[in-house]
C-alpha cells in the first residue's frame, strides 16, 4: 500500500457517480477513485453490524476505513429520540460495529472528534484515558476543536500525553476563528499512523452565530493549488515518522472535497494499487 492514502469524508454526496446511482451502490464506485474513506454516519447513529459487513464486502481488499466515533462517546450529547444509556453500554455497542472493519483488516483507525467545548482540563484528560482503556486493542485518533490543547504552556504536554497513551494526533487545516478552532500542528504521535483532515478555510462560516444555514456553509471552501502545495513538505515529513499517513478532505458543503483530493493526489504524483474497477463516465 502507498504510505500516503488520500480520500474524503463520507461517500454519498460527492460528484463521483452517474446520475441516478442508488445509494447502496455508491461505496463500491467510490472505491474506484480513492483507497480510503471516513465513515461519518457512525457519528450520528450506531449502525447495524450487517450494514458494516456490507460496506466491507463492497470494497477491495486494500481499501481502508476511518470510522468516526459515535457522538455520545465524544461529548456531543444524545441525538433527539435516542434512549439514555450508560456511557460504557454505548461504547460496547459501538465496539460491536467496529468488528467487521477490524476483522477484515480494513480498519485504518477510529476517529474521536471532540467538540469545541472539550477544553484542556483534568476531567477531559480522564475521559481520553477512559476511551483509550475501553478501546485498548484498536488504533484511535483524537481530534481537538478547542485551542487550549495547543496553548503555549500546554502544547508539548498535549503531544506527550498522546504519545504516552498511543493515540494518533489528528492534524487539521481549518479556519483560525477563535477558541473553537485549532492551529496547524503537523506532529506525529504514533509510529504506525498519522491523520490529516482538511476542513476548508471558511473563517466567516466556521462558528455558529445563529444563522439558519450555518451547517450548510461551514465547510464551503475550495483550496487553491497553491494552498494544497503548502502541505506537500508537511505530508512528506510526517511520512518519515509514521508508516501510514491518511489525508481526508471534509470541505464538502459545496462539493469541493473530491476535486481537492484529486488535485492533491495529482500534485504529489501518488498512485494507488488495488482500486475497484472504474465504470466509464463516472469522473
Amino acid at each position: 500500500m502507498n504510505p500516503i492514502q488520500v480520500g474524503v469524508c463520507g461517500w454519498g454526496d460527492h460528484d463521483l457517480y452517474p446520475p441516478g446511482t442508488p445509494s447502496k451502490d455508491k461505496l463500491a464506485l467510490y472505491a474506484g477513485h480513492f483507497p480510503v474513506v471516513e465513515v461519518d454516519s457512525t457519528y450520528h447513529a450506531i449502525p447495524p453490524v450487517e450494514r458494516c459487513l456490507r460496506w466491507v464486502e463492497d470494497t477491495p481488499e486494500t481499501f481502508r476505513f476511518v470510522v468516526k466515533a459515535y457522538r455520545e462517546m465524544t461529548g456531543h450529547g444524545r441525538p433527539k429520540g435516542a434512549p439514555e444509556r450508560p456511557w460504557r453500554e454505548v461504547a460496547d455497542a459501538f465496539a460491536a460495529v467496529l468488528r467487521p472493519f477490524r476483522d477484515s483488516g480494513k480498519l485504518s483507525m477510529v476517529l474521536f472528534q471532540f467538540p469545541p467545548w472539550f477544553d484542556c482540563t483534568r476531567e477531559h484528560v480522564r475521559h481520553l484515558r477512559r476511551c483509550r482503556e475501553v478501546f485498548a486493542d484498536l488504533p484511535l485518533a483524537v481530534e481537538f476543536r478547542n485551542r487550549t490543547w495547543y496553548a503555549p504552556r500546554l502544547r508539548e504536554k498535549t503531544l506527550r500525553f498522546l504519545r504516552e497513551e498511543e493515540l494518533i494526533h489528528t492534524v487539521c487545516d481549518e479556519p483560525q476563528a477563535g477558541e473553537g478552532s485549532i492551529p496547524i500542528v503537523p506532529v506525529v504521535t504514533h509510529p504506525d499512523a498519522a491523520l490529516i483532515r482538511f476542513h476548508g478555510r471558511n473563517r466567516e462560516g466556521w462558528n455558529n452565530t445563529g444563522r439558519s444555514n450555518w451547517r450548510g456553509v461551514r465547510y464551503a471552501y475550495r483550496y487553491s493549488r497553491e494552498e494544497l502545495a503548502e502541505w506537500i513538505p508537511r505530508i512528506e515529513a510526517m511520512k518519515r515518522e509514521a508508516k501510514q499517513v491518511t489525508v481526508l478532505f471534509n470541505n464538502n458543503s459545496r462539493g469541493d472535497a473530491a476535486p481537492n483530493a484529486k488535485e492533491l493526489i495529482d500534485l504529489m504524483g501518488l498512485r494507488f494499487e488495488g482500486l475497484a474497477p472504474r465504470q466509464l463516465g463516472i469522473w
